[in-house]
């Protein structure tokens, strides 16, 4: 398995913070974002690489970071430069396969998410399942369900649907960025997007995916810290903990 870390992004939300330095990298606590997360997925056993995609701008501070680091970590740079002219994930995702050919089992990652919990749950639970698999956490607050990927989920934990800020949610599951794509799924990323799968967030391709093949949704086991602005930044600094659970 591979571990493929979303990380071309251009963080103008955090602006001045990431206007010269990319967010994965800040650090929280004593450690990097992707570190936390990096080592966190290495204690599994089951990923044998990463492969962090960055954007132009920021691919020489992934390289200096990975270059000091003990995991196999390969950088691949998508060549944009500017926010404007970012490929999107989805689009990024297939750059990444198509530059390392890769034909694996991929977890795919956003690279700027803090967790307390540890992820090597999820991927035991996509071993279990042996289907592409994703995470839900229930969000009681309607007002928010517009502004992220909102998924339907059956008595079996079955993915039914899933939709990026709708306008009316057909429930109070919000998917997060973490997502197991077994190869058979991986191979089929191309044709969604030459469907029309929308590219810029990661979770247009669950909704894709999810009307053509089998995939299943864990319930998350804790909590995620999503770092969007300088205030949201030093709430994490304050408050975070490491991983708990």
């Amino acid at each position: 398995m591979k571990c493929v870390i979303l990380a071309a992004g251009y963080a103008t939300r955090l602006y001045p913070l990431t206007e010269n330095f990319p967010k994965p990298l800040l650090k929280v606590g004593e450690k990097t974002i992707l570190d936390w997360l990096l080592e966190d997925i290495h204690t599994s056993g089951a990923v044998d690489g990463y492969i962090v995609i960055s954007n132009h701008k920021f691919a020489a501070h992934f390289e200096e970071w990975a270059a000091g680091h003990s995991l196999p970590i390969t950088v691949v740079d998508d060549g944009t430069s500017t926010n404007e002219t970012r490929l999107g994930a989805v689009c990024d995702i297939q750059f990444a396969i198509d530059q390392l050919k890769l034909d694996d089992d991929l977890l795919i990652i956003a690279g700027d998410n803090v967790l307390d919990f540890s992820l090597t749950r999820f991927i035991a639970y996509a071993q279990e399942k042996n289907t592409s698999c994703t995470m839900r956490y229930y969000e009681p607050d309607e007002n928010k369900l517009h502004k992220t990927g909102v998924s339907e989920i059956d008595e079996a934990d079955r993915l039914l649907s899933m939709e990026e800020k709708p306008a009316n949610p057909k429930s109070h599951w919000c998917t997060p960025p973490f997502y197991f794509y077994k190869a058979a799924d991986v191979k089929r990323i191309k044709e969604a997007i030459a469907d029309g799968c929308g590219t810029d967030a990661p979770g247009s391709l669950v909704a894709w995916m999810c009307q053509h093949s089998t995939l299943h949704s864990m319930e998350m086991p804790g909590s995620r810290y999503d770092i969007g602005n300088l205030e949201s930044y030093q709430k994490v600094q304050e408050t975070y903990r490491g991983i708990t659970k």
